[in-house]
């Protein structure tokens, strides 16, 4: 079990939004790594409620598999063996003004010489019985990499100001 979560860093996207949050230089000195995100873009149209948040590791985009256990719209959605690199489901222009969806992603090992696992959890806040999302996404990065850079986007629009990205080492005892 972990016993200490040391800040690396923390980004807070200012007054003209932005396209991604990155990470970058992340030591090798922790045993896992825990992102803790609040977000919102400002993507407009039918699928603003549900614009899903992409990533990239160390800027390598393939040997990804996923799994999703996700509610969104009032749909739900169980998808198996994708390799869209989706870590979550956040709010758009839509939804509630100024909510935001919040969510963990947990690397374990990410410095090992094994692939690796990736689990994220979300839930946006919504007072709407139209939009609003949860879930569960499991991940695997074929790669015996460690983990140095963590680059996260939206697939339309941009973050939207206020929004924050954590990101904490994870050292056990």
């Amino acid at each position: 079990m972990a016993a200490t979560f040391t800040k690396i860093a923390t980004v807070t996207v200012g007054s003209g939004g932005a396209s991604t949050i990155d990470f970058s230089s992340i030591p090798a000195t922790y045993t896992d790594l825990c992102l803790k995100v609040s977000l919102r873009c400002d993507a407009a149209g039918a699928h603003a409620s549900s614009v899903a948040v992409n990533f990239s590791l160390n800027n390598v985009t393939t040997n990804r598999s996923f799994r999703w256990l996700e509610a969104y719209d009032g749909t739900n959605v169980w998808s198996t063996n994708n390799t869209t690199p989706r870590l979550m489901i956040m709010g758009g222009a839509a939804t509630t003004a100024s909510t935001f969806t919040n969510a963990e992603v947990y690397f374990p090992n990410y410095a090992g010489s094994n692939n690796k696992s990736i689990s994220s959890d979300y839930v946006s806040e919504e007072n709407s019985s139209s939009y609003g999302s949860l879930g569960f996404v499991a991940g695997l990065w074929s790669s015996t990499d460690a983990i140095n850079q963590i680059t996260i986007s939206p697939n339309s629009g941009n973050f939207v100001q206020y929004c924050t990205a954590t990101l904490y080492g994870i050292k056990n005892s």
